[in-house]
């Protein structure tokens, strides 16, 4: 599985900490960690939880990734940005069973942290312990497992809305606001890695066209 961390510019600083930490848990599972920061205080390139949204929108639904970790200060705004964007599933993730029970019972495919409110010492062992609950599990097998069977129910039912009540990625990325769009992706890091992992041709077109522009 290939796993984006996106990190906001409010929590920047600890970019560095978080993907070390997600890096040593995805190893065990046989993971890739690709880090699309911000990457650093000093960052010349911005992300607010906004773009990181769009990003992670971006990311999921060109197939370039498999999973986005994120996060802001809460957690809260991230994972809300994040649930804006077709075929994205963010969960709010405060604790190890919050990690694990998401995965097994919502089966999502991004999950956000709070970097700030409660951040503290020991705060990297909690991390660890979390992304090493949502790692353990393939997703949507249930908990418990006599609840199996309508959770999966209700997984592909609220799948099914989000088709109805969300626009497909490409819609979006051609309505969006095409300077925020070109603002979020402008970057060397991105420019330079999601063209090779993009499996969507008419999204990599439409970015490189943005990305293009002057």
């Amino acid at each position: 599985m290939k796993i984006a961390l996106i990190n906001e510019n409010s929590q920047a600083s600890k970019n560095e900490l978080i993907f070390n930490v997600l890096s040593k848990v995805a190893k065990k599972y046989g993971d890739e960690v690709i880090n699309f920061g911000m990457f650093g205080d000093n960052d010349a390139h911005s992300l607010t939880y906004v773009k990181a949204g769009l990003l992670a929108g971006i990311l999921l639904n060109s197939k370039a990734v498999d999973f986005v970790i994120t996060g802001c200060g809460t957690g809260q705004g991230a994972m809300l940005a994040l649930n804006s964007f077709p075929n994205v599933l963010c969960g709010h993730i405060t604790d190890a069973s919050d990690a694990f029970m998401f995965r097994e019972i919502n089966d999502g495919n991004a999950a956000s942290f709070a970097f700030a409110k409660g951040f503290g010492w020991g705060s990297e062992l909690d991390l660890e312990n979390m992304f090493d609950k949502l790692l353990s599990t393939s997703g949507g097998n249930g908990y418990p497992k006599e609840r199996a069977v309508p959770e999966k129910q209700n997984k592909q039912i609220l799948d099914e809305i989000k088709n109805v009540t969300h626009n497909d990625m490409l819609s979006i990325l051609k309505e969006i606001d095409q300077k925020f769009l070109k603002d979020t992706i402008d970057y060397d890091f991105f420019k330079e890695n999601f063209f090779k992992m993009c499996k969507d041709d008419k999204i990599a077109k439409h970015l490189q066209k943005v990305l293009n522009k002057r």
